[in-house]
């Protein structure tokens, strides 16, 4: 179809200005968690764009943000070698390990001045580097092996924090920005919830999640998943612009529309990045996201070149690394236990492991739709997550590394000591001793010492208490049980 030069100019103008609002309140949305518009009113602008575009097709153009998802899968990534590698950090876990970094660090610089840092969350996520020239993404690289990585281009393109397109006349005419991809834990737990409704595979964790997110050779399949970036850092810089320091890089990197983390900041010595450290670490549970610590860097630039590198990894740097919130360990037991409505939930007893800054020998199973979803068996190695104060969770099984003994996990049919049935109501996930408080009947009269469910079919009576040896159980007794009878607190179990 012939097109006028004025309905020409006059659509262009419609698409440029729908475009510069879009990316406007993208920027609102994403980076400054500022929106301005109802996502109504966002998605009517978006539909308008698409459909502009539709009908003057030669007015698309790559940093569109209707082209973020591209066209056919690839058949591999190709291997992108960064000019300027991508350093890991030296890491610690103690306020002495981080003194004693920076006396190395002032004794190389020969000098006894107080260093400024800059102090912000060590995100467990993916790293990744975008590289910009004339303000256009053109390039985005995993980390890989800190030399060479992987180009996902094609993928981070669908991801709203990441701008396809910044003021070409602001930044640099080649900037190459370093951050974090990763899932805040609500959208990772709001996918797994969709994804059990569909019968579809859930995430183990957000982590794992963002990486294999990344690495899907369908772009599509990327844009599905809730991923988001934090902008931690710069690679390959046009020598036009001198930041003098760290945290000048990261205000001005915010300024461009890149996103930031707002927790990112600037002390004036060790002490002050000591109690970062320190206040970090209390509020982990309430940021959002999941961390493994808190990274820490030498402030002023200048000094950074000075200090240099040492085997791939920067003197003007170091990690202060927390309490790991996940670990792996084997299930030995399955255990049912009564609750106050007579609900029956199973708890994994697990082969005790350091984990969230504490040991933990137990995991909740919830219910057994959550036993079935996860196909766990008694033997499994499982992967376990404790984060904050919350009650520890089994999140996935290592299904590679079951044994062959493994045995599955089933309800018991009645209870071991009244043979009261075991019943499940068509549609709950929690399954109810029918003998329970709604019929008038404490549990604790049902809940005989040491009975328990030691598989389909088979029951053995133990030692008061459910202890090993015959000594009373040390763990505490569950409250509907009376202090006589505290056999509750590991009925049945399935070993």
């Amino acid at each position: 179809m012939n097109r006028s030069p004025k309905e020409m100019a006059e659509a262009g103008a419609r698409v440029e200005a729908l475009r510069a609002l879009i990316r406007h309140h993208n920027h609102r949305y994403y980076v400054l968690d500022d929106p301005e518009i109802a996502d109504a009113e966002y998605d009517a602008l978006y539909d308008e764009l698409v459909s502009q575009e539709a009908e003057y097709p030669d007015l698309i153009s790559d940093d569109s943000p209707t082209q973020r998802v591209g066209g056919a899968p690839l058949t591999q990534f190709s291997k992108v070698t960064h000019e300027l590698p991508m350093l890991s950090l030296d890491k610690c876990t103690t306020r002495q390990e981080l003194d004693d970094w920076l006396t190395r660090s002032l004794s190389r610089l020969e000098t006894e001045e107080t260093l400024e840092f800059t102090c912000e969350p060590k995100i467990d996520g993916v790293a990744v580097a975008l590289r910009y020239e004339a303000g256009r993404l053109v390039l985005a690289a995993t980390r890989g092996d800190g030399e060479t990585g992987e180009d996902i281009t094609a993928n981070v393109r669908t991801i709203g924090a990441v701008p396809l397109l910044l003021d070409a006349d602001a930044v640099p005419r080649l900037l190459e920005v370093r951050g974090e991809i990763y899932m805040a834990q609500g959208d990772f737990q709001a996918f797994n919830v969709l994804a059990r409704e569909r019968g579809e595979k859930t995430l183990v964790n957000p982590r794992n999640g963002a990486a294999g997110s990344l690495r899907q050779l369908d772009p599509r399949v990327t844009a599905s998943r809730p991923l988001t970036m934090y902008c931690y850092g710069v690679g390959i810089v046009d020598d036009a612009w001198r930041p003098a320091t760290q945290m000048e890089v990261l205000e001005t990197l915010r300024a461009w529309g890149l996103r930031v983390n707002p927790e990112t900041r600037m002390v004036k010595d060790i002490a002050g990045a000591e109690a970062y450290v320190d206040s970090l670490l209390t509020r982990r549970g309430a940021l959002g996201y999941d961390i493994d610590g808190a990274v820490i860097k030498v402030n002023r630039l200048e000094l950074q070149q000075r200090l240099g590198t040492l085997t791939r990894r920067p003197r003007w740097a170091i990690a202060f690394k927390y309490p790991a919130e996940e670990a792996t360990t084997r299930v030995r037991a399955v255990e049912f236990q009564v609750g106050r409505t007579g609900a029956i939930t199973p708890v994994a007893r697990l082969d005790p492991v350091f984990v969230g800054g504490v040991t933990v020998s137990n995991a909740t199973l919830h219910n057994m739709d959550e036993v079935s979803r996860l196909g766990l068996h008694v033997g499994d190695a499982v992967m376990i997550r404790r984060a904050g104060d919350v009650i520890p969770q089994v999140m996935a099984v290592i299904a590679a590394r079951r044994p062959a003994d493994a045995r599955a996990v089933t309800l018991p049919e009645a209870c071991p000591a009244c043979n009261s049935p075991i019943v499940r109501v068509e549609e709950e996930a929690v399954a109810r001793w029918s003998a329970g408080p709604a019929q008038g009947r404490p549990q604790a009269l049902c809940l005989q010492a040491g009975a328990r469910y030691r598989g389909p079919g088979r029951q053995a009576g133990g030692t008061a208490g459910g202890g090993r040896s015959g000594q009373a159980s040390r763990r505490p007794v569950p409250p509907h049980c009376s202090p006589a009878d505290p056999a509750g607190a590991n009925w049945p179990e399935i070993r």
